[in-house]
């Protein structure tokens, strides 16, 4: 399971916002990305590119896993595997059972 993130929300989307509204001043899309990074305290640069190529992939604008896809291919394994489990389970009874009626039982 992934730790939940230092940073609020408003926080990483505020740095996005302001990713985009500095990036003319600078002559990289990385150095925008820093200066921002080192004015809103954020660890490293990577973590600030990392949100901002998410934020990309969310509106579209980048292939890839949007967050809300990400979110329900995590929420159909976690399923996936739950019912994994129950059928082993129900297997494991089932041939217990099994086993209970194929026996001779002593009637009285």
């Amino acid at each position: 399971m992934a730790r939940p993130s230092q940073y609020p929300l408003e926080l990483r989307r505020r740095a996005v916002r302001m990713v985009a509204e500095v990036r003319p001043e600078y002559g990289t899309e990385w150095a925008a990305m820093k200066a921002v990074a080192q004015k809103l305290g954020i660890g490293t640069t990577e973590t600030l590119r990392k949100w901002v190529r998410q934020d990309q992939i969310d509106a579209g604008t980048r292939p890839g896993t949007t967050t809300e896809e990400s979110a329900e291919l995590k929420r159909l394994k976690k399923e996936n595997a739950e019912l994994k489990r129950a059928n082993e389970i129900l297997k494991a009874a089932a041939s217990f059972f099994e086993a209970e009626l194929d026996r001779p039982h002593a009637r009285s």
